[in-house]
């Protein structure tokens, strides 16, 4: 028994996905950051646009 739990406490691959999951999600949310500025950017510009071609 004291084998096992020194393996389960031994064992870094659970780390790994953790890190992998947290890296993800922190890239996800810079993304969606540049979108949404983007986004707001490109809605003016059209809007411009769109009123100069009337």
């Amino acid at each position: 028994m004291k084998d096992l739990i020194r393996r389960f406490l031994a064992d870094q691959s659970g780390a790994t996905a953790i890190e992998y999951g947290l890296l993800v999600g922190g890239i996800s949310l810079v993304i969606i950051a540049a979108v949404g500025g983007l986004g707001g950017a490109l809605k003016s510009k059209f809007g411009a646009l769109s009123t100069s071609l009337k």
